[in-house]
């Protein structure tokens, strides 16, 4: 299965049994939407809400930190979904919070998961069905999966700010990097490049070819033949950037999950302010 798929695929195997449909649609706070309530009122059909904003580890020290292992089983079994299953996660969200609920499936090892190209904005344009309510969901046992690779901490962070070992590209918005005035950013973290996360997209909000997003790394400074760590404002942009970078075949690189959230707020950590070089 593809980590990208079209509406025209999806069409297809709308009905096929192990097909299962997940509105990941997340809004910032500042947003007057209610992604669930949309939900309710229109959806593709057969489609679950995955409830993003509530599929976080809020134990965990770093903020909106993603759900350990035992969260993650638990929301599989609460939809109903199965190791085997193909999921499709789509989003009706100005920041493609679907990027960031693959990768919290691919980070436990979910292999069979992908993104529909365009979102529910392009099914609807097509004016392909929709249905609304509250569907039925089977609840089934998910084995708790272990995490395929690590997260990047504040403490690993600290330690590439003087080795640079890893390449540090930032997703948020030009103003907010730089540190402008008005901006509500201190700066971004030393060294780190900046990449805006819609440079990734077409007019039309599908993705980019995958020749096209290496351009659009490489303009930005980044060097895809070395280690790369993304980060934004708390870990959900920074996971469209490792998206495309999954789209243009490089696999390895890392999240730092904590982002300008838990950065920005240390007093500690050290900030640099302006446009990246």
């Amino acid at each position: 299965m593809d980590s990208l798929v079209s509406t025209q695929w999806l069409a297809r195997e709308l009905d096929t049994d192990d097909v299962v449909i997940l509105d990941a649609t997340m809004h910032l706070p500042d947003v007057p939407r209610k992604a669930h309530e949309e939900f309710l009122i229109s959806h593709i059909p057969g489609a679950l809400f995955l409830d993003l904003a509530s599929f976080v580890d809020f134990d965990a020290d770093t903020p909106k930190a993603i759900p350990n292992a035992e969260q993650f089983a638990q929301r599989m079994g609460q939809l109903g979904i199965r190791p085997g299953s193909r999921v499709v996660l789509y989003d009706d969200s100005a920041i493609r919070s679907a990027a960031r609920a693959r990768y919290i499936f691919d980070h436990y090892g979910f292999d069979k998961v992908a993104i529909l190209d365009g979102g529910i904005a392009k099914w609807r344009a097509e004016q392909r069905p929709m249905e609304s309510g509250e569907p039925d969901v089977g609840v089934t046992h998910f084995p708790v999966p272990e995490a395929r690779r690590a997260l990047r901490s504040k403490a690993d962070m600290l330690a590439n700010c003087a080795s640079q070992a890893e390449q540090v590209v930032d997703a948020r918005d030009a103003a907010r990097f730089a540190g402008s005035a008005g901006s509500g950013s201190e700066g971004h973290i030393p060294s780190a490049t900046n990449l805006p996360f819609g440079r990734l997209f077409e007019d039309d909000g599908t993705y980019k070819p995958a020749r096209a997003i290496r351009d659009e790394f490489e303009c930005a400074g980044v060097d895809l033949s070395k280690p790369v760590i993304a980060c934004c404002n708390s870990g959900m942009t920074a996971a469209v950037l490792l998206f495309g970078l999954n789209l243009a075949d490089k696999k390895d690189a890392a999240l730092y999950d904590g982002s300008w959230m838990e950065w920005g707020a240390d007093p500690a950590t050290p900030k640099e302010k302006g446009v990246a070089v």
